[in-house]
């Protein structure tokens, strides 16, 4: 069952585990419930055409197809979310390592890590797990 609550300027998605194991595919559900990361070079192969990525896991409209740029990670990579409200940060001191965590604001998902090495005219890199995305035509439906 999905409940939705009410934080801040986004509605919350909350599901159980077994809810969230349910719905996603494996390495889905390790990304985005267990902080996973996909293998680089596996999962960037959505369209180039004008569009819009949202959450594999609550549908929230995350990044715009003409904020994504080719960083040569293997990652999707975008140089600003959509929204900045739509996309949350914490800490991820995971590794032996200091890195900026983004998730998904709506259901907490992990989408992967936010760099200072990116392009202008922000200067950011989110390096997201495509695997954590879906992709939608502009004027079309997923």
């Amino acid at each position: 069952m999905r409940k939705t609550e009410r934080m801040g300027l986004v509605d919350k998605v909350v599901k159980s585990d077994a809810e969230w194991r349910a719905e996603l595919d494996d390495l889905a559900y390790k990304v985005l419930r267990k902080h996973g990361t996909e293998r680089a070079f596996t999962n960037d192969n959505f369209p180039k055409e004008a569009g819009t990525y949202s959450c594999k896991g609550c549908g929230a409209p995350l990044f715009d197809q003409a904020h994504k740029f080719d960083s040569g990670t293997g990652w999707p990579s975008f140089y600003q979310p959509m929204e900045d409200e739509m996309v949350g940060e914490s800490e991820d001191r995971s590794f032996f390592m200091r890195r900026t965590e983004v998730h998904c604001a709506r259901c907490d998902g992990h989408l992967g890590h936010v760099f200072p090495d990116g392009p202008q005219p922000t200067g950011l890199r989110y390096c997201i797990n495509g695997v954590a995305l879906n992709f939608q035509p502009e004027g079309g439906e997923d």
